[in-house]
């Protein structure tokens, strides 16, 4: 069964039978109860749509708008963009919400719909699972011939979202022009192709891309983790780069690789990120309960409060604005910067990162070993056959003796690190990660959780 609907948005593999893949009958089903929710406050209503790169984009696509239009909503369609861009030009076109298809870092097979709002941000928790249970009941309403929806093309999203990002204040375009950085992007065939090359551009970058034909047929697994990037840091290290540029076909993710052609970490890409803004705007800061402690220790270091939140980044969101964070997001390159939007977003990240480079005039290395030396070793545990609640409470009880949050799965907080195991948004597994001073002790130590549980 590979149908999920989560905080993250409704996602299953293409095809099979319905209501446990994402098939047309579902696409439309959760279409129609999305424009109908719209509707219970508004009278007129636009959506904005937009896809990533993935071969089926364009056929879930023209199911979503078809339903739609059948409900009277008008469709602003932006084609193929990134999800910060789609997320960007909701408010921009004064739209009621937007949906972004895509299934992330999942592989080909898989699609997915988001919902925004009218700010161009998730919905939250409560409203999708208003929506869910719409199509459980089939809550939704279709309009007369004469009341149904119109179509606009919008064909300036990203330029939208590339000139937003070169106007904020902690964008320093001038010295980034002035170091003449030559970056490799691996484009993971999908839209990165279309939007980080002219953001690259305005900033005097020259740049290599690889897997740039936009065609969804994915080189390798689209998750930027290190195992996956091998031709990327062959590549940074045979031209010289300065940095290489790994994101998900979706363009909300970022991993950076260091001009010695090692990789930067995922999760120290919030962490640099953050170092960079603090260091202009000092403040709080706000990543989930999955990512690394080094960013307590650097928002620490600069006299900020570090919050943790559930995974998810509708509760990231959600977790910045009580605190008022000036930088926040995801341990897996989910950078979120409120002067842009209250979205993760990979260009804004590249541009951060870049000012930051060229303001401190260190290279990628130096950066990196600058900062608290943490690992985290990411592991998973696939649900079939098994009760993800029971490996939960085996794994709370083995570990009573450690101070346990419970606020999304099981987080035990060890002397030196920690253990968070918690069923996906985005995929039916159970995801097994551990914190520790180095590889060695983490690995040894996702074992033992995994011998705990029996596997």
């Amino acid at each position: 069964m590979t149908l999920i609907k989560s905080v993250s948005g409704i996602r299953g593999t293409i095809g099979g039978p319905s209501g446990d893949n994402l098939t047309p009958p579902d696409i439309v089903g959760f279409a129609a109860a999305y424009g109908t929710w719209l509707k219970t406050t508004e009278t007129k209503v636009k959506v904005v749509i937009g896809r990533d790169g993935r071969s089926s984009g364009a056929h879930v696509q023209r199911l979503v708008m078809e339903t739609l239009l059948a409900c009277g909503i008008d469709v602003i369609d932006v084609g193929l963009s990134t999800t910060p861009a789609v997320e960007m030009y909701v408010p921009k076109a004064q739209a009621q919400g937007g949906i972004v298809i895509t299934a992330s870092h999942n592989p080909r097979q898989w699609n997915a719909l988001k919902f925004l709002n009218a700010k161009g941000e998730f919905i939250s928790k409560q409203e999708g699972e208003s929506i869910i249970q719409a199509v459980d009941d089939k809550q939704f309403n279709f309009v007369a011939i004469d009341e149904m929806g119109s179509y606009t093309e919008a064909g300036d999203a990203i330029d939208y979202h590339n000139e937003a990002i070169c106007a904020l204040d902690l964008v320093d375009v001038e010295r980034i022009r002035q170091r003449k950085f030559h970056v490799v992007v691996d484009c993971i065939n999908s839209t990165a192709a279309l939007a980080i090359p002219p953001l690259l551009k305005a900033l005097g970058c020259s740049f290599t891309l690889l897997n740039d034909d936009v065609s969804g047929n994915f080189v390798h697994n689209p998750e930027p983790l290190a195992v996956h990037l091998t031709e990327l840091m062959a590549a940074v290290k045979n031209e010289n780069a300065d940095l290489g540029i790994a994101v998900d076909p979706d363009v909300d993710r970022l991993a950076f690789v260091s001009e010695d052609g090692s990789y930067f970490g995922e999760e120290y890409t919030l962490v640099a990120i953050a170092d960079y803004i603090l260091s202009k705007t000092p403040g709080n800061t706000v990543s989930n309960l999955s990512s690394t402690k080094a960013l307590s220790d650097i928002t620490e270091n600069h006299g900020g409060h570090y919050t943790a939140s559930p995974v998810g980044e509708v509760h990231v969101v959600n977790a910045m604005k009580e605190v008022g964070a000036v930088i926040g997001g995801e341990g897996n390159g989910g950078v979120i910067y409120p002067p842009l939007h209250y979205g993760r977003d990979a260009p804004v990240g590249i541009a951060l990162m870049l000012s930051h480079l060229s303001t401190s005039g260190k290279s990628m290395t130096e950066l990196r070993t600058g900062y608290p030396e943490y690992f985290i070793a990411k592991s998973k545990i696939q649900l079939e056959g098994i009760d993800p609640d029971s490996v939960l409470i085996t794994v709370r009880d083995y570990y009573s003796k450690h101070e346990i949050d419970t606020r999304d799965g099981v987080k035990i907080l060890l002397d030196n690190g920690w253990i968070h195991m918690r069923k996906s948004n985005t995929e039916p597994i159970i995801r097994v990660y551990v914190e520790q001073p180095n590889e060695r002790l983490a690995v040894d130590l996702v074992d033992e959780v995994k011998g705990v549980v029996g596997l």
